[in-house]
């Protein structure tokens, strides 16, 4: 049947199916157009990152997606090369660069994760998506977050904002795994599980407002 729920092994429910349908083909249709409405952006941004500091335009990070695969995410690059040290990024991480810091603010270093929501690895919106380390920390009730798609936002972005402002002080990843990750899973597990593609725009269009607000601070 078209609207019938599957269950997957992550101990959850799929939307129907015609809703994850509607939801994939708009998917495609937004990220594609903004592909191609934003290259003379991406041209800019990679120009940029490159003069910023040697090293390739985007950053590729691992993350863990929907049903526990892995894909590569990209991002503009932010840091500096050979630096090394945690997956997780403080506000005043020394290996940022200048230009780092102005894309983080503004969000425009997420740009190329519309490659990944067309390739089908993302959504625009879902839950943030986690390194390996981290994810490898969940508990079977966190890992049902692993049966949606991650996405570009998700009403837990929205609630606490950048990770990175809330860690501080030399136990700031004890405090990013004990404190603001369980957090940030309960809040998408919750939407998760009432989802509808209404609500999704409705989540897109708070993080517009959100990031227009922000960068006329």
């Amino acid at each position: 049947m078209l609207d019938a729920v599957d269950t997957v092994a992550t101990g959850t429910f799929r939307a129907p199916h015609r809703g994850r349908l509607i939801r994939r083909s708009l998917d495609v249709a937004a990220s594609a157009s903004g592909l191609l409405l934003l290259s003379p952006v991406f041209a800019v941004l990679a120009a940029a990152v490159k003069l910023s500091s040697s090293g390739p335009i985007f950053h590729r990070a691992k993350r863990v997606g929907r049903d526990g695969r892995h894909f590569t995410m990209y991002k503009f690059r932010s840091m500096r090369l050979g630096e090394g040290g945690s997956p997780l990024t403080r506000a005043d991480d020394p290996r940022i660069t200048g230009t780092g810091r102005l894309l983080r603010r503004t969000k425009l270093d997420e740009l190329p994760q519309l490659i990944n929501v067309l390739k089908g690895d993302m959504s625009l919106v879902g839950p943030r998506p986690e390194s390996p380390r981290y994810v490898a920390l969940y508990d079977d009730e966190q890992r049902r977050i692993l049966s949606a798609r991650p996405g570009i936002t998700s009403p837990a972005s929205l609630l606490y904002g950048p990770r990175e402002e809330q860690m501080a002080g030399h136990d700031w990843e004890q405090v990013y795994v004990e404190t603001i990750m369980p957090a940030k899973l309960r809040v998408d597990l919750d939407y998760i599980d009432r989802r509808s593609v209404a609500s999704d725009w409705g989540v897109i269009l708070s993080t517009i407002t959100s990031l227009a607000r922000s960068n006329r601070a």
